[in-house]
């Protein structure tokens, strides 16, 4: 297959009246009810959908919320004190219609996938990744429901600078490819409707609260913090100099929140636009735990590894007014008094 090219959708974004940043609160667009907007969250019990839905349900505390997650990779634990509804099911196989009949949302986030980059299996990860996208696009297409889905930065393969939404995708595993294939659907949908609004947000390394359930797939941040914290040396690949652009979750979770703003389809970047060594992270690490720990250089055993992140964020500081408030070191502070409290 083929992977068409992704630049005519990403010029969409363009958005002709700019936010106001993060000073102010999040508005819902005019065509959205005010008092009660109707939102649905897939994968709103796994690491950013929970944190989201928390989120919502802080921002808009009258707005009627429904989960849907299977818990392949989630978990009940993180919508602790969550108010609205749930929906257990496979989104691979879910009838929209049979499920929700004629049911309208004001928007759907779409952040269910499979999370596992290491999973090798192509079907299974191109089946549900897509699939499951494709029949969430057929249920919204009638009302012209917005979507806020997450790529992946993934998407961009290897790089060397940092990576601007124009650039063609180069996937690198079949996780990426899924992800690929997604941009290039909800593309092709853009292009056929430029009403429908459906916008793509490419998150970069996302770190924070309620992810240790993913175990091995959790992020790089949180498995050095147990390590060091259980009193071993962190264990990095040789010799420490990748660079990720590491984001923390809530500065994720108000990038998509500002989504509901954007006035036309798109793909966004959401990273904190700063790439930073894997030492640097230990370095960061130190000082927030009160430690003194040399790293411990490994092998890297992956064939296909993306040893440098970085998301350029021009384009969704213009369309959406997102401004990161979290750099590594204010945001792993936040998150290590987060894992251990008091």
């Amino acid at each position: 297959m083929s992977l068409v090219p992704l630049a005519p959708f990403l010029h969409f974004g363009r958005n002709d009246r700019k936010l106001h940043g993060r000073t102010g609160a999040t508005t819902i667009p005019s065509n959205v009810p005010q008092s009660s907007p109707n939102l649905l969250i897939t994968g709103g019990a796994g690491f950013i959908g929970s944190n989201l839905t928390l989120a919502l349900e802080q921002k808009f505390p009258d707005a009627r919320l429904t989960v849907i997650d299977d818990f392949r990779s989630g978990d009940f634990k993180n919508l602790r004190g969550y108010r609205g509804d749930f929906v257990a099911q496979n989104l691979a196989t879910l009838d929209w219609r049979e499920q929700f009949g004629n049911e309208k949302f004001d928007a759907i986030f779409h952040l269910a996938s499979i999370t596992d980059t290491t999973l090798h299996d192509q079907f299974v990860q191109v089946h549900d990744n897509v699939e499951s996208f494709r029949r969430l696009l057929n249920f919204a297409r009638p009302s012209k429901t917005r979507i806020v889905y997450a790529s992946s930065a993934s998407t961009y393969g290897p790089a060397s600078a940092a990576s601007v939404e124009s650039n063609g995708a180069a996937p690198a595993n079949v996780y990426a490819f899924s992800k690929t294939i997604m941009d290039n659907v909800a593309m092709r949908e853009a292009q056929d409707d430029p009403t429908w609004i459906i916008i793509g947000l490419r998150y970069f390394n996302v770190y924070g609260p309620r992810e240790a359930h993913k175990g091995v797939p959790a992020s790089m941040v949180y498995h050095l913090a147990q390590q060091m914290k259980a009193g071993q040396r962190p264990r990095i690949f040789k010799h420490g100099d990748q660079k990720r652009d590491f984001v923390y979750v809530k500065d994720v979770v108000e990038g998509s929140i500002l989504a509901l703003e954007a006035k036309q389809s798109g793909i966004y970047n959401l990273g904190s636009g700063q790439a930073r060594s894997f030492n640097e992270l230990v370095d960061v690490l130190n000082k927030c735990l009160g430690t003194k720990f040399q790293p411990d250089y490994i092998e890297n055993p992956h064939a296909h590894y993306q040893n440098f992140t970085e998301a350029d964020l021009d384009k969704v500081r213009s369309a959406l007014g997102y401004q990161p408030q979290f750099s590594l070191e204010r945001g792993v502070a936040d998150y290590v008094l987060w894992l251990y409290p008091g």
